[in-house]
């Protein structure tokens, strides 16, 4: 009789699944990472996968990953994989760079046959000899079993072999100690509608894991720590997701109906995706011919009361820069999402970059300021998306939202949130006792926000347009003195929005000498470097910037503080040039990388002590 492997505990491990592009490994990470993200773990993915539509079977360049870490503490998918699960030759080899030294590799060795090998370029039948593998190899015939699994199903060869990834996941459940009943829960949900299909794969699941535990497959199944959290309904939750289920609720709390005019473009597409789905809650979403259209069909929604909203990536922000400037002047809540990605041109739509910074700055033609702000990991694109809507509501001004490629696609987990755990937001509507003196440019001269007439209101029948008005009757006006006043009160306006975001906080050593800074979705990488080099030894403070026009109030304060400060960001140093144009004199040194990847913890604590070493 086979003795149970030993349960040993553990705080966090990173797992990588990688295939082809049609062997399910996305949908294989994702569950992996929902049931975990159930179990109470923290978690933090990243979806890598080609541009290719379809590369050939078995080869290099169509190769797909998902890599997931799961534990506690955890704020990055990890540097290296504990453990990873190459479904073929081409999987092994393109992915064994990230792979940590001694790890664990789970492999289909009925994929592994000499003209797989030849598919990947292997040039001799050993490919672990050839790859200089340091790591305990686990050679499992996926393939074979699910077959064997599957016999009687009736499903034809083509769909038994699509279930591979599902025998795969069965084994790293019974690996970690995952609940298979969560898994087959998800199972059901992603197949509802094909009960065949469920049946097959949920035995195939179940396949996957007894086979780990009959066999012994590892010495060891492992424990994976929980953190004690504040009770709720958690779920993993992708970037783009949340940033959909963000703008709902500040629809909700807005009391203005949710506009969504788009075109589809990599990586933002899924947003289209999701409000599409929620006509039951009052959501309007429409795919426009082109993004021009779809930023107009925004901002003409905005003009009819509602809370207009277009998504798009690097490219078609260049597109919507006219229509965007035309908010501007007008004086519209507008919300415009850009989910980064390598560029320019096309560049490399599947891959992150944070490199359209100055394009949200400053893209557009005239004196033209609108507010950018950045969310910092999956779960903050819901928090502010919220945001995002609530100073273009209440401020009455275009509002871009910087996402990217790593956190709209990655996931963490996510807690449900409760009804008061949001405010209100409150449209600056024509005050009652303004009405008869009302002009469509009178302003609340607090905030400088212009008032919201809303179209149909008795008495504040009304047109706006491109051509610049006069501040004080609103009428067309060509006046220079006029102008300059109008140019500077969007400016002011802007300004102010300050009063209104939180200030920059600092973290981790505060007493540090070095400052390190970052801003949007390498908080994560940033924050963990940061810990790191704490904890050897290394005075170093963190400070993270969400909200980038206008800047937190006390930004010079704090920086001014430390005698170096450092700025780790994906492009070439746009951050940091920004922040010297804004505080002319100060010195923001650089940690930069422009490679369609995220930064690698390693990477930020060895640019750091390199700088602080520097004489």
């Amino acid at each position: 009789m086979l003795e149970k492997a030993d349960v040993k505990t553990i705080e966090k491990v990173v797992v990588r699944f990688s295939g082809d592009s049609g062997d399910g490994m996305q949908l294989a990470g994702t569950i992996f990472t929902n049931v975990s993200a159930g179990v109470g773990n923290q978690v933090s993915t990243f979806p890598d996968y080609p541009a290719e539509v379809r590369a050939p079977q078995g080869s290099l360049s169509g190769v797909s990953g998902f890599q997931v870490h799961i534990g506690v503490g955890v704020h990055t998918p990890g540097d290296k994989a504990d453990v990873l699960i190459a479904m073929n030759p081409a999987a092994l080899k393109q992915n064994v760079k990230h792979l940590k030294k001694g790890g664990t590799v789970i492999v289909d060795i009925d994929s592994f046959k000499e003209s797989d090998l030849k598919k990947a370029q292997f040039v001799t039948d050993d490919p672990y000899k050839e790859l200089d593998l340091n790591a305990q190899v686990l050679e499992v015939p996926i393939t074979s079993m699910t077959k064997a699994a599957l016999a009687e199903s009736g499903l034809d060869n083509k769909s038994v072999l699509k279930c591979r990834n599902i025998f795969a996941l069965g084994l790293v459940c019974w690996l970690f100690n995952r609940p298979i009943e969560a898994v087959i829960h998800h199972i059901k949900n992603k197949f509802a509608r094909k009960p065949a299909v469920f049946e097959a794969n949920s035995k195939v699941l179940q396949a996957g894991f007894d086979y780990g535990a009959n066999t012994h497959a590892s010495v060891s199944t492992y424990r994976i720590e929980s953190e004690d959290v504040r009770p709720g309904y958690y779920t993993d939750i992708n970037g783009n997701t949340a940033i959909a289920w963000g703008l709902i609720l500040a629809s909700e709390k807005s009391g203005r109906p949710l506009f969504l005019g788009s075109y589809p473009i990599t990586p933002a597409t899924d947003i289209l995706h999701e409000l599409a789905k929620r006509r039951d809650l009052g959501v309007k979403a429409i795919q426009m011919e082109d993004e021009i259209a779809g930023v107009c069909s925004a901002i003409g929604a905005s003009f009819a009361g509602n809370l207009g909203v277009t998504s798009t990536s690097g490219p078609g922000l260049a597109l919507k820069s006219e229509g965007i400037g035309l908010a501007v002047m007008a004086e519209l809540p507008l919300v415009v999402i850009d989910v980064q990605r390598g560029g320019p041109s096309t560049g490399l739509p599947t891959k992150t970059e944070q490199t359209d910074l100055m394009q949200a700055l400053y893209g557009r033609n005239g004196e033209s300021p609108v507010v950018v702000v950045a969310p910092a990991s999956p779960t903050d694109c819901f928090d502010m998306a919220f945001e995002a809507s609530r100073l273009a509501i209440e401020h009455m001004t275009p509002v871009i939202l910087l996402s990217d490629a790593f956190i709209g696609n990655g996931s963490s987990a996510w807690r449900v949130p409760d009804e008061g755990d949001y405010p209100q937001i409150c449209p600056p509507y024509v005050p009652e006792n303004l009405r008869e003196a009302w002009k469509p440019y009178m302003r609340d001269e607090s905030t400088m926000a212009r008032y919201w007439a809303i179209p149909g209101t008795e008495g504040l029948a009304h047109r706006l347009g491109g051509l610049e008005k006069d501040y004080s009757t609103s009428a067309l006006s060509i006046d220079p003195v006029n102008h300059e006043h109008m140019v500077m009160a969007r400016r002011e306006k802007v300004a102010k929005i300050a009063d209104d975001i939180p200030e920059l906080e600092v973290m981790c050593d505060a007493d540090a000498d070095t400052l390190l800074i970052g801003w949007g979705g390498t908080y994560g990488h940033l924050f963990t470097a940061a810990e790191e080099l704490n904890k050897m030894g290394r005075k170093v403070a963190f400070a993270h910037f969400r909200y980038i026009n206008p800047l937190p109030k006390n930004t010079f304060d704090v920086l001014s503080r430390y005698k170096k400060v450092i700025c780790a960001e994906l492009n070439t140093g746009m951050m940091a040039d920004y922040l010297q144009s804004r505080f002319g004199g100060m010195q923001v040194l650089r940690i930069n990388k422009i490679q369609g990847q995220p930064f690698l913890v390693q990477e930020i604590v060895d640019g750091v002590i390199n700088i602080m070493d520097e004489k």
